[in-house]
């Protein structure tokens, strides 16, 4: 029997250490036979991804990338959690957002799975009058409810406290939030709310109703009008300290007046920046309350909802996927609440099996997976230590810019803040234009012959403040374009596809091809003549050894055929009888508008 030192495992130990430079010597003799010719800090640079706020994420994160001590699990900063037991005990609150009733469907919820009610009163959602209705058969005492009412939210928090009330629920048990959020409303609307009904609320369920928040802290209005992590985190964290002052004022004291907040942020299919938003989230709030005397109030109560600005309305079933993804970040980020938005939430209503999924998005994850029995999953990588620093930076300096400016109602009125975030966005839809970053099923591997899927439509959410973007935006117009021009004439447009040479030159560019031109509702045709296809114009797909041969000929030939713009799949060249060129990076919103503009599809 072999006796194990007393240093545990000595694994791969008669194998000297690697170094860093050992490395980066790899990566230049890599990057050298892709014929680029870098080396030391630069070659591990080129495997490098820019992104927001200025963050960069590298190939290989090692001890050397120090990240301030993220403490414990429960305890300041919180970084960690901030609970010692985490989501263990049964993983984390599910929550089901509701803007409409429909029969049986909260009970339907409850019984299956969801522990907690979102719902959305008042305009854009359910009439305040209605809110015993959506309640009938539910148990106050056990199931919180969280509401969303916007400039009724004083008459839908006096409805709910009397159905407390009226059910006979123990005022020590309820739990859940009242969701007042003035700064919140107003950068939806653009119109301010007055705070002191909500601070007496506050001041009232402090006494009453010790585990019932008042205020939500919502920064989903700066998520949904395109801003970055950064400015997401920063305009919640100027939220949650103009509401400290606003509750401090009005005679609560710091403790009390932090335990009436619940943030709520949005996850997104970017798995890591999501942990690292959610854990820099925590760090900077313990920071809030550490300077306000109050570290032991730093513990931030965290809502977080699956992004609305990557849900696609076209091939809506990826957005399964998507949210799959964001659920599981949202819990190893260490969310104390989650709600996941159905598939088919860009389209109107969800149908039960949307919410069912939904739901059970969450089941699968905390049941199947165990993804809420290991305490902060995500602590000690050095790359979520590090980008949650990095990003924690970020936020903590955009939040000072607002402070500077005189706080975030101020930044609300003058515009400053509506203009970063349109800043910020346009950098974005440059990337989505050119497909920097795919959305699959959109602007990558589209299916024109889909079926569409159709929902009852949601009632109009509130607006007239900060704008509502979505990443499939420029996209679904081009496509839309399409729909119109086949219900008018019976066919989409169409591009025909001349494949030069074998199928081992044309297979890469045509493939490319018929991705980029069916992403803007323009059916590709193969096969047979350019005559008998029924387009107009024609693309050229081959390696660059067949075009020198045979680009210049072919060009003249579907000229000749009818053809009335020719495009090449390729970086640009000096081509005679070539009208245009695509290629990987190019504008593929411009080249895809162009188009339907000459075919004459409006």
């Amino acid at each position: 029997m072999t006796v194990l030192p007393d240093d545990g495992l000595p694994l791969a130990a008669e194998f000297p250490d690697a170094t860093h430079e050992q490395w980066q010597r790899l990566v230049e003799g890599v990057l050298r036979k892709s014929g680029r010719e870098v080396s030391g800090a630069a070659a591990e640079d080129a495997l490098s991804t820019t992104l927001e706020d200025g963050l960069r994420t590298r190939p290989l994160y090692t001890a050397r990338d120090a990240a301030p001590d993220p403490g414990l699990p429960g305890f300041a900063p919180y970084v960690r959690g901030g609970r010692p037991e985490g989501a263990t005990a049964g993983g984390w609150d599910v929550r089901q957002r509701h803007a409409a009733l429909a029969d049986g469907a909260v009970l339907a919820d409850l019984e299956n799975g969801v522990t907690s009610l979102w719902l959305v009163l008042g305009e854009g959602g359910i009439p305040v009058a209605d809110l015993g209705r959506a309640l009938d058969g539910v148990h106050l005492d056990l199931a919180p409810v969280v509401l969303e009412a916007g400039r009724e939210t004083e008459a839908a928090a006096e409805a709910l406290l009397r159905r407390y009330e009226e059910t006979g629920a123990d005022p020590k048990a309820v739990r859940g939030n009242l969701g007042a959020d003035p700064l919140g409303h107003e950068a939806r609307t653009g119109t301010p709310l007055d705070f002191a009904p909500f601070a007496a609320l506050a001041a009232r369920c402090a006494g009453t109703h010790p585990g019932l928040r008042t205020l939500t802290v919502d920064a989903l209005p700066y998520h949904e009008a395109g801003g970055s992590a950064a400015q997401e985190l920063g305009a919640s964290l100027a939220t949650g300290v103009a509401y400290l002052r606003e509750l401090t004022e009005a005679g609560l004291g710091v403790e009390a007046a932090a335990a009436q907040l619940e943030f709520r942020y949005a996850a997104t299919a970017d798995q890591f920046l999501t942990i690292a938003k959610l854990r820099a989230a925590r760090r900077l709030w313990a920071r809030v309350a550490e300077v306000c005397g109050a570290p032991e109030a730093g513990a931030q109560a965290q809502h977080v909802v699956t992004s609305p600005v990557m849900m696609t309305r076209r091939d809506p079933w990826v957005n399964m996927l998507r949210t799959t993804v964001a659920t599981l970040a949202a819990g190893v980020g260490g969310a104390d609440s989650v709600t996941v938005l159905p598939f088919d939430h860009a389209l109107g209503l969800p149908d039960a099996f949307a919410r069912r999924i939904a739901r059970n998005t969450s089941t699968i994850l905390v049941e199947e997976s165990h993804l809420a029995r290991v305490i902060d999953p995500a602590g000690g990588s050095w790359y979520v230590e590090r980008l949650t620093d990095e990003l924690a930076e970020a936020a903590w300096s955009f939040f000072r810019t607002i402070e500077r400016d005189g706080g975030l109602a101020a930044v609300l009125r003058s515009g400053r803040l509506r203009t970063d975030l349109a800043t910020t966005w346009a950098e974005r839809s440059k990337r989505l234009a050119k497909r920097r970053e795919p959305i699959t099923g959109v602007s990558e591997f589209p299916l024109l012959s889909e079926k569409p899927v159709e929902r009852t439509p949601a009632p109009e959410p509130p607006s007239g403040g900060l704008p509502r973007v979505r990443r499939d935006e420029a996209y679904e117009e081009l496509r839309a374009r399409s729909d119109a021009h086949l219900a008018a004439t019976g066919a989409r447009p169409r591009i025909f596809l001349a494949t030069l040479g074998s199928p081992a030159a044309y297979t890469a560019r045509s493939t490319f091809a018929a991705n980029l031109f069916q992403a803007g509702g323009i059916e590709p045709v193969t096969g047979g003549r350019f005559e008998d296809s029924g387009a107009t114009e024609a693309v050229l797909c081959s390696s660059d050894a067949v075009y020198a041969e045979q680009a210049e000929r072919t060009a003249e030939s579907l000229r000749a055929a009818g053809a009335r713009h020719v495009v090449l799949a390729g970086r640009p060249a000096d081509y005679s009888g070539i009208d245009s060129y695509v290629f990987a990076g190019c504008d593929a919103i411009d080249v895809l508008s162009a188009t339907l503009d000459r075919m004459g599809v409006s």
